[in-house]
């Protein structure tokens, strides 16, 4: 997923040379309130970071709270206007309210969703997803892709991140169906196929030829990828239960021909998907809070879990996994009720396509992922 990253910096850097003035993006919002300790778990909590492929804006405040009203600010993309006003108040306690973004020159507008939502208490000790909803989008003047979203009591939510923004930039002419990650018919209802796609002529030009298939519990963040490419890929969702095992079912084909980022064929190498979890600290000793990326989701001294499939075997039928996760420290309660740990899930068709090595048409698919949480104590 790193690869797509490198790679739609390259192609993202002329598209956006080209129009200036398109741009109709939110790309940070950020509230001010008298008392903000009584409002929300940590004062970061006040500032979002929004990624390009992001239309819901959330910001999580305490089950307590009881102020209702806020006026939310917004850092836009250069010219553009929103409406409702920027800092203007509403009365979040009916549900989100709608912004609309219109560009500079006038010719493209994006709507938003903002909300407070009180962090909730999740029912029972297993979180499901079974990847039935997701939608077609797009970014201005670029191909139609696919993204997953997950329903609450407010709606359906942008909680999953792929590679199929980045793509849609080399694939400018290639329907959603042609993505790496695409809905098909699955175990039971719809699942998620991961596949290794080519990046055509202008990848192997330059040496990013492939874009490995991927899904995970995160934000893709294009607009990031133009400054640190390892950092488009934003791991992980606030989780305020304690995971002890991930379960799903799955199918693997690896195709036989693995190359590496010049193109040249690795004789002797197979190919490999991914399926991992990460429980992690979403703040760091000063309070600042943290999102894992592409350079430390694995190595980051906030990891507190890791749950891996180390060797995920070939499978042409739906075959079910169980991963457990093996902590390297005890949880810290009080944190855990203030949402101060993320969950990041990763699936990946090539394991490597990070340094664009895999093989053109690998197939990983994914359905029915649960995640099995220490049952609450009475």
């Amino acid at each position: 997923m790193v690869a797509v990253a490198v790679l739609c910096a390259t192609f993202t850097s002329c598209f956006r040379d080209e129009a200036p003035n398109a741009e109709c993006d939110i790309e940070e919002a950020f509230v001010s309130v008298s008392n903000a300790k009584e409002v929300f778990n940590n004062l970061s909590d006040t500032l979002l970071q929004v990624s390009s492929t992001t239309t819901d804006l959330i910001f999580q405040i305490k089950r307590k709270a009881t102020v209702t009203n806020f006026a939310p600010q917004f850092k836009l993309t250069e010219g553009a206007t929103i409406s409702p006003a920027n800092g203007s108040e509403h009365d979040f306690s009916k549900g989100p309210v709608v912004y609309t973004v219109t560009s500079q020159d006038g010719n493209y507008s994006r709507v938003y969703r903002v909300s407070f939502k009180k962090a909730s208490v999740m029912v029972g000790d297993t979180v499901k997803f079974d990847f039935e909803h997701y939608v077609k989008a797009n970014l201005t003047g670029l191909a139609d892709f696919y993204k997953w979203q997950e329903k609450d009591g407010e709606g359906m939510q942008d909680v999953w991140g792929s590679g199929n923004a980045g793509f849609s930039l080399s694939a400018w002419d290639q329907p959603a169906e042609a993505d790496p990650a695409i809905p098909i018919d699955g175990f039971d209802g719809k699942a998620v196929q991961l596949t290794t796609r080519s990046t055509g002529s202008l990848g192997k030009l330059v040496k990013m030829p492939i874009a490995a298939g991927n899904l995970f519990y995160g934000t893709f963040d294009l607009r990031n990828a133009l400054a640190d490419a390892l950092k488009a890929t934003q791991f992980g969702h606030p989780f305020n239960r304690k995971p002890l095992t991930v379960t799903g079912y799955y199918k693997y084909t690896p195709a036989k021909t693995v190359t590496d980022r010049t193109s040249k064929v690795l004789e002797d190498v197979k190919d490999s998907a991914a399926i991992y979890a990460v429980f992690y600290r979403n703040h760091d000793d000063s309070g600042q809070k943290v999102v894992l990326d592409g350079s430390n989701i694995k190595t980051s001294n906030l990891i507190v879990a890791m749950a891996d499939m180390d060797y995920v075997a070939p499978k042409e039928d739906w075959t079910e996994f169980e991963i457990k996760f093996k902590y390297l420290t005890d949880i810290d309660l009080d944190v855990l009720e203030q949402n101060g740990y993320s969950l990041a899930l990763v699936f990946s068709s090539s394991k490597q396509g990070d340094r664009f090595i895999g093989a053109i048409g690998s197939t990983l698919c994914i359905d029915k992922v649960r995640i099995i949480c220490e049952k609450e104590k009475k």
